[in-house]
């Protein structure tokens, strides 16, 4: 069986591509994203700002950067689930991990679930992986019987909602993601509901 070679410099600009991305996380973390700029990453990063378009066209391509790099890390902690064969107790696990990973990062929640940087709108190739995990939860849903979607959008307005409140008014405590479970329930109920009267 042949091997698939790798390039050794596209393998080592990879590389220090994600280097890259990990120092901007921590540029966002500490000074948010008006205090992310090429010039603070390329000096966090000892490098002249001229050795950054090497990987980086603009701002906003290091943006898009991290939308990625964002999407995926969710992506992987969703694939990381042992999901159950019961599928409400699925989408149960899937949200309860999604909200977790919010609460872990509220800069990286913000990239992906809000609109924090004035212009940026992520490219197709970095939204794919956003599209990935909004397909992965709506498959479960419709296994779980919230096929309308009208009742999909209810249900991802009140799963935002809880994470957007959390983060919004109290980031370090559980005061309105320990209601999540109760949220989801209402949500299925009502659905059962207006399914029964038609």
């Amino acid at each position: 069986m042949s091997q698939v070679r790798v390039d050794p410099r596209e393998q080592r600009h990879h590389e220090k591509k994600a280097k890259l991305v990990a120092t901007a996380w921590k540029i966002a973390r500490h000074d948010g994203f008006a205090g992310l700029t090429l010039h603070a990453l390329a000096r966090a990063a000892g490098l002249r700002q001229p050795s950054l378009y090497v990987y980086f066209d603009s701002k906003h391509d290091l943006i898009d950067a991290l939308f990625a790099d964002g999407n995926r890390e969710l992506l992987a902690r969703v694939d990381a689930l042992d999901l159950s064969s019961e599928p409400e107790r699925a989408v149960r696990q899937m949200m309860h991990a999604l909200v977790d990973f919010c609460m872990e990062d509220e800069t990286r929640a913000a990239l992906l679930f809000q609109r924090p940087i004035p212009g940026y709108e992520p490219s197709v190739e970095a939204f794919a992986f956003a599209r990935e995990f909004l397909a992965r939860a709506v498959e479960a849903l419709g296994r779980a019987g919230l096929t309308d979607p009208e009742d999909v959008d209810v249900f991802v307005a009140v799963v935002a909602g809880v994470v957007n409140t959390q983060l919004s008014n109290d980031p370090g405590s559980d005061r309105w993601t320990r209601h999540l479970d109760r949220m989801i329930d209402m949500v299925f109920e009502d659905s059962q509901k207006r399914r029964s009267k038609s």
